[in-house]
């Protein structure tokens, strides 16, 4: 199977160093890595090409990152290499060694599926940074980790995530990609789960892809992003009806930010 991983970035060199550093070390090595700078037109961080290259620019969004939009860029990048298989993980993720080998093993078992593995939160990284070689699994529980079979087949699409995941190009195109509408921090993962769903693809949950994320400073709730969640769950309130970021939304009204009123989400006027 030729598998294409794709990631997108934005900045996070050292996040990217020890990514690559860890497709090096996978027992099945992916076919190629593309890897979308979004408005960084700076050179790939310095780490020897573990496995082929495609680094891919696309401008940003006078509105945000455009998220989506990278994704779907990589993804034609993928297919434009011959991939069986399109691995994407996000720029903070270390694969773990089985991660590349356990997707092509989803695959094979379930074409006809979304397949997500465990991600692992990591604490911050001591003065020597992590030692990729001793990670430790301990996933986070909000997505399902199976505990008896290596794969677990299942609808709930309404937790998938974009962290890491794999889908044949079949799977792809039946999907559509990404919703470019969405632009900036927030709900185009929500909206390709319910693609995907809509497309009669099932979610293959995978015990042994381990990835582990690697640690930075975060915002709870993400108030540098409150325009874009806004905007972004409109758009998907719109397409879906029904509210994605649930809990980020009332952590906004707690702080005053936003209300709920007859046309939905809003921010509170200064």
């Amino acid at each position: 199977m030729r598998t294409v991983v794709v990631t997108i970035v934005h900045g996070r060199d050292e996040h990217l160093r020890r990514q690559r550093e860890g497709l090096g070390r996978s027992t099945t090595r992916p076919a190629a890595h593309v890897v979308v700078r979004m408005d960084d037109l700076r050179g790939g961080p310095g780490v020897p090409a573990v496995v082929p290259t495609r680094w891919v620019d696309l401008p940003s969004d006078s509105r945000g990152l455009p998220l989506a939009a990278a994704r779907n860029r990589g993804a034609a990048e993928a297919a434009g290499l011959g991939a069986d298989l399109l691995v994407f993980l996000d720029v903070d993720c270390v694969p773990g060694p089985e991660l590349v080998a356990q997707y092509e093993t989803a695959a094979r078992r379930a074409p006809d599926a979304v397949a997500s593995g465990p991600v692992t939160y990591l604490p911050p990284p001591g003065p020597g940074g992590y030692d990729l070689g001793r990670l430790t699994a301990d996933p986070h529980p909000a997505r399902p980790v199976p505990a008896d079979v290596p794969v677990t087949v299942d609808q709930r699409h309404e937790l998938f995530w974009s962290l890491s995941f794999a889908v044949t190009p079949d799977g792809w195109a039946r999907v559509g990609g990404f919703d470019e509408a969405y632009v900036g921090y927030g709900a185009e993962d929500t909206d390709f789960g319910q693609r995907a769903r809509r497309a009669g693809l099932s979610m293959a949950w995978v015990r042994d892809a381990h990835a582990y994320h690697q640690h930075h400073p975060v915002s709870s709730p993400p108030v540098e992003h409150l325009d874009d969640i806004l905007r972004n769950a409109r758009t998907f309130h719109d397409r879906w009806g029904w509210w994605p970021m649930r809990g980020w939304l009332e952590r906004f009204r707690d702080l005053g930010l936003v209300r709920h009123g007859p046309a939905g989400w809003e921010r509170v006027p200064a």
